[in-house]
């Protein structure tokens, strides 16, 4: 038995339009897509259903670096061994774990042990920097870590509360590169081999409870943790399932702590019994190396490593051997129309389909299945199964129809249970009926298609990661010789796009824009570095004060 779950089209007939999926009487579009199947067993966890999943695959993880392989029995028998080792360290139902790590074929098996147990993981991305990953754990309060001897000190610098520590190195490690200030409780590779002395007692966890906890940037430049339930990740699973087949090739080079690498690489895929080479990060030789040697047939990546991949093509065509790859799944950022048409001119048997969705809606929202559909240019695709949407004038409130632009809001069993701790922040992006508000403007075509417009969040998207720009102005602005400070995107072909910073010098500075760039370097990120600086005045606002950044754009695309 199962149940079916969001806005199938099927159950809606009167004044239903079936191209574009809007119906006139509820002003609501709904997936042109069958339905998925959710499980009606409420007492369920994401890493007992995935686990469960028929299919032919052997081999699950391979990593690119040492070649070491694990099948899935392999697989599943180290999540039981760890799940083991981590309830006898007295992680319970609720506790938080934390794992700082580059991707690894060890960092799933950490992501399923925590989630069998009702604990929740939270991920941090390898590259944030101690003060970043400081305010993760302040919010989180983690009762453990797992982490690599080259991140330890990261982790402890960020930590003042002597957090244990769970080592994922696969080789051991002389004790004297751990740092002090940690306290060391185990190896992942000890937990892996070692046979439990005795039974776990297994607690209930039901689909509703906190499975994962992934930080977004917030417009406010507050990270906020997005508690994503194990019926989210449930449903990712289900739409995975529906939009690709069973048993295929694929290397991960997306990170696996962020939404997209983590509901494709820790979980989706397992379930569909693919074999997915593991790369620590992204390296463009490695990568189509990889694709070259083990013969991947998926890659999913993000614009800017397409953008690469177009810009060097006659190199990587020359180079490597890529007649297994048929398609690429991108998500992000929009693809324009010209990188796409460049792509196929040069990759003539791999179709690109694009994706839209949220940390906030387990990355799903919107996503193309097919050849077909990848000719839309410009679109994200169809809404996914069990999607419904709105798109809603955001100055008026009032519900609009087709072709016409809006904010999109979307309804499905993907969407959060909420932020972290944030009741406020919640209630003001989830509305009483479940509908959650995107920050983007969009709108939905004759066909059912999405098209993202434009955003109302101010957030910047640099090699697919959110920089909040709020984030950047408050570190400006406690600079002694800044007054004020604004931050907008620049354009970027690789990164996508860059943050700039506008900037009033207080009376008789002299301060030069590497100064400025150097001071706020030391403090975020790569990735959300300032690479250009201008000079004004003063920073155009709204009579609230609000900063009118649209202006600044104009202002910053007429110089350039």
């Amino acid at each position: 038995m199962v149940v079916m779950h969001g806005g199938d089209i099927g159950s809606r007939t009167l004044s239903l339009d079936r191209k574009s999926g809007f119906c006139e009487s509820t002003s609501i579009f709904y997936s042109k897509r069958e339905p998925v199947a959710l499980p009606p067993n409420q007492n369920l966890d994401v890493t007992t259903f995935i686990s469960s999943q028929p299919h032919g695959g052997k081999t699950v993880f391979v990593d690119a670096v040492t070649g070491r392989r694990l099948t899935f029995s392999e697989l599943w028998l180290g999540v039981e061994r760890v799940a083991a080792s981590l309830y006898a360290l007295g992680v319970r139902k609720g506790n938080v774990v934390i794992v700082l790590s580059p991707n690894s074929i060890l960092f799933p098996i950490v992501s399923l042990s925590v989630m069998t147990l009702g604990a929740i993981i939270t991920t941090a991305n390898p590259i944030n920097t101690s003060d970043e990953i400081s305010k993760q754990i302040n919010n989180s309060r983690p009762v453990l870590a797992f982490t690599t001897c080259q991140l330890v000190s990261k982790l402890a610098a960020a930590s003042d509360s002597n957090l244990p520590v769970v080592l994922m190195d696969e080789n051991h490690v002389p004790s004297q590169n751990h740092d002090e200030r940690v306290k060391i409780v185990g190896r992942l590779e000890t937990m892996i081999e070692t046979e439990p002395i005795e039974s776990r007692v297994k607690q209930r966890v039901n689909q509703d409870d906190t499975a994962a906890l992934l930080y977004s940037s917030g417009t406010t430049g507050t990270s906020k943790g997005v508690m994503l339930t194990h019926r989210n990740l449930i449903a990712s699973v289900q739409a995975c399932r529906a939009r690709f087949g069973l048993e295929q090739r694929t290397v991960c080079t997306i990170p696996m702590c962020h939404v997209y690498g983590f509901g494709s690489f820790a979980t989706g895929l397992i379930a569909l019994g693919w074999t997915i080479v593991v790369l620590p990060k992204f390296e463009m030789a490695q990568l189509l190396s990889a694709v070259e040697i083990h013969r991947s047939s998926y890659l999913s990546l993000v614009p800017p490593i397409v953008v690469a991949m177009v810009n060097r093509a006659n190199e990587i065509n020359s180079k490597y051997d890529l007649s297994s790859l048929h398609t690429i799944v991108v998500g992000g950022a929009p693809l324009s129309r010209e990188v796409i048409e460049k792509f196929v001119e040069n990759y003539p048997t791999v179709k690109i389909l694009q994706g839209y969705g949220l940390t906030e809606s387990t990355a799903i929202a919107a996503s193309m299945f097919t050849k077909g559909e990848a000719k839309r240019y410009g679109a994200s695709g169809l809404l996914a199964p069990n999607v419904e949407a709105k798109i809603v004038d955001p100055d008026t409130g009032r519900i609009l129809g087709v072709n016409q632009t809006g904010e999109l809001w979307i309804r499905s069993p993907t969407v959060m249970k909420g932020y972290f701790k944030n009741e406020e922040a919640t209630a003001s992006t989830i509305d009483s009926e479940g509908w959650l508000k995107t920050g983007d403007l969009c709108y939905i075509d004759s066909e059912g298609f999405v098209f993202v417009v434009d955003r109302l969040k101010e957030l910047i998207k640099c090699n697919g990661y959110q920089v909040a720009p709020a984030e950047l102005e408050a570190l400006l602005l406690a600079h002694p010789e800044i007054a004020d400070a604004a931050v907008v995107p620049i354009p970027d072909m690789e990164a996508g796009q860059y943050p700039m910073a506008y900037i009033v010098r207080k009376a008789g500075s002299n301060l030069l824009e590497s100064e400025i760039m150097g001071f706020i370097e030391k403090q975020v990120s790569p990735y959300k570095r300032i690479r250009k600086v201008a000079f004004l005045a003063s920073i155009p606002k709204n009579p609230s004060g609000k900063i009118l950044r649209r202006e600044l754009i104009k202002l910053r695309t007429s110089k350039l």
